[in-house]
């Protein structure tokens, strides 16, 4: 097969209002996503920022360049279609979620983890009335129902462009509480980051940093980032 790639067609990319939302349109002709559905999108803001993507576009298109792009369209066409399985799958890390499975040792990665995490979980008290429990070691054990139940709610709730950005925000992190905290504003998203790398952090401070882990990091943290962008586009006041 030809390694046919995408070239740029068009000379301007421009937000137009649809009832109920925005689109945009590629001189003119209304975009769609990859499955073929309409590109409507719920905030001005999250429009000028695709329409920012494709304007920005040289030559080639590069989706890699196009955090927002892709997101809505995954929003458009597999959340929107499949809410409730998205929804489920990211409320289970509620269930065995990263700040509840604490080391045994040696004893400052466990101050840290608790300095760390503690207040995650005090967090997700004062919010939701419930608490999950810290546990030493990695065997799974179950929360409380009445815990697991409230988290899934939340989750079950969230339109579908929010969900899109709370799944990457919780599979990236490992944390359905990292990832609920950074959906309510509770902390800074790069605090929320280093927070949720607690453990890799100290492996690198005793053994060395791997460069190639820590690519992948810098790519995950990147992510994340764009996730909660994202978020805050879906949010946005028109």
């Amino acid at each position: 097969m030809s390694g046919w790639k995408a070239k740029r067609f068009w000379k301007a990319a421009e937000v137009v209002p649809l009832e109920g939302g925005y689109t945009v349109e590629l001189d003119g002709r209304p975009m769609k996503t990859p499955a073929k559905a309409a590109l409507h999108l719920p905030t001005r803001a999250m429009a000028e920022a695709v329409a920012a993507e494709w304007q920005a576009q040289e030559g080639e298109v590069k989706p890699n360049t196009m955090p927002v792009t892709r997101a809505a369209n995954s929003a458009i066409d597999n959340v929107s279609r499949q809410h409730a399985e998205v929804a489920g799958f990211v409320a289970a890390y509620g269930d065995s979620d990263l700040t509840c499975y604490r080391a045994d040792g040696p004893a400052e990665l466990v101050a840290r983890q608790q300095e760390a995490w503690d207040p995650l979980l005090d967090w997700v008290e004062a919010r939701y009335g419930v608490r999950l429990l810290p546990v030493a070691g990695v065997i799974h054990q179950p929360q409380p129902a009445r815990a697991v139940e409230a988290l899934s709610a939340e989750v079950h709730a969230a339109g579908p462009f929010e969900l899109t950005a709370l799944h990457d925000l919780v599979a990236l992190s490992g944390s359905l509480v990292i990832g609920l905290a950074a959906f309510h504003d509770a902390r800074e998203p790069e605090q929320l980051w280093h927070l949720s790398r607690i453990d890799e952090t100290w492996q690198a401070e005793q053994w060395g940093a791997d460069e190639e882990a820590q690519a992948v990091a810098a790519l995950k943290q990147s992510d994340f980032l764009a996730a909660k962008r994202f978020l805050n586009l879906a949010r946005a006041s028109n």
